[in-house]
């Protein structure tokens, strides 16, 4: 069975949570605790030497970053819906993992994290990319239904949780109506699967 080092405020771990529920998938969890420093252990290290979260171990394959993650977890027990195998959807998709890692990351997640978090970071800075980040998105989205090969797919997970709980880093969302369709859209996905204040409250 898929074991999930797991932290569950944090929005990458709710990225392969999500697409674990959406492929329903058996799995369990370790709760990392982060405050405690339980992701910088020795044991934790020789599973993701960055001292992060999160990883999973399934049955000895161990996988650690988000993205990677879903990319294994759709090879091995999802569809082409979710990661094509051919180059040109490929290469849709991952141009939306590597920016749910780092614009996603530098605004929308950092942004939060300042909040939520009192992370040490500057909050105009990260409102500032959180914005850059949104309209690039918003833009997309205002022409397409998901971000990859006219479907969802893991890019969409990807993305996802940062786009849906960047209100929690004091950024408006209201200007962003494509992003807001779009995040209703994968809210409604049979097997969807939220957390702490997502789907957003009223």
């Amino acid at each position: 069975m898929i074991k999930l080092y797991d932290t569950p405020v944090s929005g990458n771990c709710h990225k392969v949570r999500l697409f674990l529920s959406l492929l329903n998938l058996d799995y369990k969890t370790q709760s990392v605790n982060l405050l405690k420093g339980e992701q910088k252990t020795p044991e934790y290290l020789t599973m993701n030497p960055l001292g992060k979260v999160p990883v999973i171990d399934d049955d000895g394959t161990v996988i650690w970053d988000s993205q990677a993650i879903l990319v294994y977890l759709a090879k091995k027990y999802g569809d082409t819906d979710w990661y094509p195998d051919d180059a040109e959807g490929m290469g849709a998709v991952q141009k939306w993992l590597s920016f749910a890692a780092n614009e996603m990351w530098a605004g929308p997640a950092i942004a939060r994290a300042i909040v939520k978090f009192k992370r040490d970071a500057n909050p105009e800075t990260a409102v500032k990319n959180s914005i850059a980040a949104l309209r690039v998105l918003d833009s997309w989205l205002s022409d397409e239904e998901w971000l990859a090969c006219d479907r969802p797919t893991i890019a969409d997970i990807a993305v996802y949780p940062y786009a849906a709980m960047v209100w929690e880093g004091n950024v408006d969302m209201s200007p962003y109506d494509a992003v807001n369709e779009w995040i209703r859209r994968i809210e409604a996905l049979p097997g969807y699967l939220g957390m702490e204040n997502m789907p957003r409250p009223n």
